[in-house]
């Protein structure tokens, strides 16, 4: 099987148990580093994106035999992807016992302890200033920013409207604007 192949015959192939394996190996291939750069962008740091991508995976793995196609399997890929960071953070939060805001900073951090950052490049203040977002707004402008994801597909990814992701995606790019202006 090679990336090449649809979603569509790969799913078909997946529910033949004599395929399943080699399928679900390219599917695996086909969307690994996409999904892991959406991780990545969420939690920051390289092992926990590693760490949510395998639970991906694994969540994946064990409910690709139900998966309806009334998405398309990117879309649903995505949505267990943010999901699943989603419950990260929850988790972080859980185990420190502390505000959403701490976690924040934690983030900030890990971001400002990369040996290559240097908080004069445009890419690492970026970075900085998405990390102040509120989790809604960093979601979206994650999605809509890095992997250009159409509002009508995010609607399907996040269960919202979009004319709320529209908003939040406006309200998250003045914010980045103000950070980086005056940071």
């Amino acid at each position: 099987m090679s990336l090449t192949t649809s979603d569509s015959e790969l799913l078909m192939q997946f529910r033949d148990p004599t395929t399943k394996e080699a399928a679900f190996t390219t599917i695996v291939r086909k969307y690994q580093e996409k999904l892991y750069w959406h991780i990545r962008r969420m939690v920051v740091d390289h092992d926990d994106a590693n760490d949510v991508l395998q639970n991906v995976f694994i969540r994946v793995w064990n409910g690709l035999e139900n998966f309806r196609e009334d998405a398309q399997l990117y879309t649903w890929l995505y949505r267990i992807a943010t999901n699943e960071c989603l419950t990260f953070i929850e988790q972080q939060k859980k185990r420190a016992a502390v505000s959403f805001s701490d976690v924040e900073e934690t983030l900030s951090n890990k971001i400002k302890a990369d040996k290559h950052f240097d908080p004069n490049r445009l890419e690492w203040k970026l970075q900085l200033a998405i990390q102040q977002l509120p989790e809604k707004q960093r979601i979206v402008f994650t999605l809509r920013y890095y992997d250009e994801m159409p509002y009508e597909e995010m609607s399907r990814v996040l269960d919202t409207s979009e004319g709320a992701l529209k908003a939040s995606y406006h309200h998250a790019v003045k914010k980045i604007e103000d950070f980086i202006l005056n940071h």
